[in-house]
């Protein structure tokens, strides 16, 4: 090249480059909603601690049919749910609370502490979210009681 040339940029790579950078300048932060965050179950049992070991998230979508309450059961880990449809009654069987959750709604669950589920005039689906550790059950059926579901993985 000599001293009198010169580069010619086509047109669309310039708009290609500065349609690049634009797009970069409009990235942002997701929105969220916290909804579940405590220090205690839903019945106001403080958390004592976390299990021991190595690390072990559990997720579950559950599905309870209408009119259908669950067999009594503890948790040995700390959990919490949201519902996605229908409403989930949480029993306390020593002191007979109950609270209602319903579609749209979170909750922590108790741990050690013998409970269940009731659903309502619909199916109540939910996920659930256990912190636990490998060969730990995520729920444990009172003596006589069948299991809370079929597997506990």
């Amino acid at each position: 090249m000599n001293k009198t040339s010169r580069w010619i940029i086509p047109p669309m790579a310039i708009l290609s480059l500065l349609a690049s950078t634009l797009h970069a300048q409009s990235v942002s932060s997701a929105n969220v909603d916290v909804l579940a965050k405590s220090d205690s179950s839903w019945n106001g049992v403080k958390y004592q601690s976390y299990p021991k070991g190595q690390p072990q998230l559990t997720v579950l979508k559950m599905t309870i049919p209408a009119h259908t309450a669950l067999p009594w059961h503890t948790h040995p880990v700390p959990n919490a749910g949201y519902v996605l449809s229908g409403q989930l009654t949480i029993e306390d069987r020593a002191s007979g609370k109950k609270q209602t959750f319903q579609a749209g709604q979170a909750f922590t669950e108790s741990v050690n502490d013998v409970h269940r589920g009731v659903s309502g005039n619909q199916p109540t689906v939910l996920i659930i979210t256990y912190s636990g550790t490998p060969g730990v059950p995520t729920f444990v059926p009172v003596k006589g009681e069948k299991p809370e579901y079929e597997s506990s993985p």
